[in-house]
């Protein structure tokens, strides 16, 4: 069955994409961010339908606790669930990403216009200069950033090191931070297409205000995420062992 769900989310998310592919060359023409960012969130909307077709949705809890203006979302990063969705559940985002997803064909083209925030990790300092001048771009036009410190998509229950950008960023923005956290590995696992069925969890946790020193803002930011993903995995667990 998990084969069978895979494969038909892959068929229908192609077919969902070819739908689509002929108002490109309107969007290319116009290059307008704001478009870009809506026919976004349009596409998003029909790969979370296809997805609970195969069994697969997802709930948000904590929205109480996002902030009316931009914040800096710090996310852990457990599957393509959380990159797929960012721009549903933070509209106008500006996801600080790696520079390399601009070379997808389509696909590196929207995030370009959109646009993100595109860090190439072995340009050191005038990467940081970059994420600095763009995010705070980003921030005065009323957008939120998002952020994934862990680098890359994680196991469910790996603890890593954030990376010291999301420190940087906070002080530069002065933006609220507030923690995004999922529990999508346990259901749509790193690197795998190996979807199965259940209800994914994003949980917004209160803000950790501006103005923090470096070392207390990382061990908050960090347990804050790690404590609520860790129970977030508990619970799925449970409804998985209690059906």
């Amino acid at each position: 069955m998990s084969r069978l769900r895979s494969s038909a989310f892959l068929v229908l998310l192609v077919l969902w994409t070819v739908l689509l592919a002929p108002s490109i060359p309107w969007y290319a023409l116009r290059r307008e961010p704001k478009a870009i960012r809506r026919f976004s969130r349009f596409w998003v909307g029909g790969v979370t339908a296809i997805l609970r077709l195969v069994g697969l949705g997802y709930r948000t809890i904590g929205e109480e606790n996002r902030p009316d203006g931009p914040a800096l979302y710090v996310a852990n990063h457990q599957s393509a669930f959380e990159t797929i969705a960012a721009a549903a559940l933070v509209p106008d985002v500006a996801i600080v990403l790696k520079e390399e997803l601009y070379r997808i064909p389509v696909f590196g083209w929207f995030l370009k216009v959109s646009p993100m925030i595109a860090i190439d990790r072995a340009a050191g300092g005038a990467a940081m200069k970059k994420m600095f001048r763009e995010g705070r771009a980003a921030s005065a036009e009323g957008r939120s950033l998002l952020i994934f410190p862990e680098g890359t998509r994680r196991a469910v229950d790996e603890r890593a090191a954030f990376q010291r950008g999301v420190v940087l960023l906070y002080k530069a923005l002065g933006l609220p931070v507030v923690p995004m956290v999922n529990n999508a590995g346990m259901f749509w696992p790193a690197r795998s297409f190996a979807i199965r069925p259940g209800e994914i969890t994003v949980s917004f946790l209160p803000p950790i205000p501006p103005g923090l020193k470096d070392e207390e803002f990382l061990s908050r930011v960090t347990q804050a995420i790690y404590d609520e993903r860790d129970r977030l995995v508990a619970q799925a667990r449970g409804e998985e062992g209690a059906r």
